[in-house]
């Protein structure tokens, strides 16, 4: 009767693979983990109005992070979101929201893989954010008659920075977030956090967006950044474009689209 049998070697290569195969899987997946989502509030904002798209990408398994913003202005905003990323290890998809754009424009860190704008400024280097709703140029922002001024104690200790603009609340509901329920916008304008005048009028430093892939996502109802304008910061960016028939908070009225975007910056 003849016997069968396997060799010594093999019965070694195949040990060596089934005990090196599971080593390479996860260093394959170490190498390459889900990014974590960054996301950046705007001004008359704060992190709780992300609380429906987190809610939405942490069920998809993602990591997700919401700073505050302090709103004080371009360079030192941009700073206080470094800070973040610097505790983050693995790449990053950063999302800014109105002046979070401008924030996550000046925001340079070879962990970010995306750049996702939600109705958002997306100033080029030396333009001010204010010059995107300049009525001339781009009309039908509601914005200016609605905020009021407030002098705040400014903890940058910066001369001029502790005048401060904040959306009246009886306009909120109508100039900001005209498509959310009006209890909800009722919350969102008590919990909004005021935006240093000077902010608006700083010069953007040079835009990470220029070497990023970039996605932005515009609300086809704003009334605070006028469509037009979104539309051609996008076109600038050479940005992916979607668009929703939304307010400025559109992130509060269609969560689940704009983590959708979000979801295809990630993926890319």
């Amino acid at each position: 009767m003849s016997k069968s049998f396997v060799s010594f070697p093999a019965i070694t290569a195949g040990l060596a693979l089934t005990l090196v195969a599971p080593a390479l899987a996860a260093g394959q997946a170490a190498a390459d983990p889900s990014p974590t989502i960054v996301l950046v509030h705007g001004a008359f904002a704060d992190a709780s109005s992300w609380d429906g798209v987190a809610a939405r990408l942490r069920d998809d398994g993602y990591r997700v992070v919401t700073p505050e913003n302090p709103l004080r202005g371009p360079a030192n905003d941009a700073a206080a979101v470094q800070r973040t990323l610097d505790g983050i290890s693995g790449p990053v998809v950063l999302v800014g929201h109105s002046y979070g754009g401008t924030v996550i424009s000046n925001v340079h860190d070879p962990k970010i893989e995306s750049l996702v704008y939600i109705a958002a400024f997306a100033p080029t280097q030396g333009e001010a954010a204010l010059l995107e709703i300049n009525p001339i140029q781009y009309p039908g922002s509601q914005l200016t008659l609605a905020l009021r001024p407030k002098v705040v104690d400014d903890p940058t200790g910066v001369a001029g920075k502790n005048l401060d603009a904040y959306v009246d609340p009886a306009s909120f509901h109508d100039v900001f977030a005209q498509d959310v329920d009006p209890a909800t916008a009722a919350d969102m304008a008590a919990r909004q956090h005021s935006l240093a005048l000077s902010a608006n009028l700083e010069p953007s430093g040079a835009p990470s967006w220029s070497g990023t892939p970039s996605w932005y996502l515009v609300s086809t109802a704003d009334r605070v950044i006028p469509p037009a304008a979104q539309w051609d910061m996008a076109k600038r960016m050479g940005a992916h474009v979607s668009s929703i028939d939304a307010s400025h908070a559109g992130l509060v009225s269609h969560p689940a689209d704009v983590a959708a975007m979000v979801e295809a910056a990630a993926t890319r």
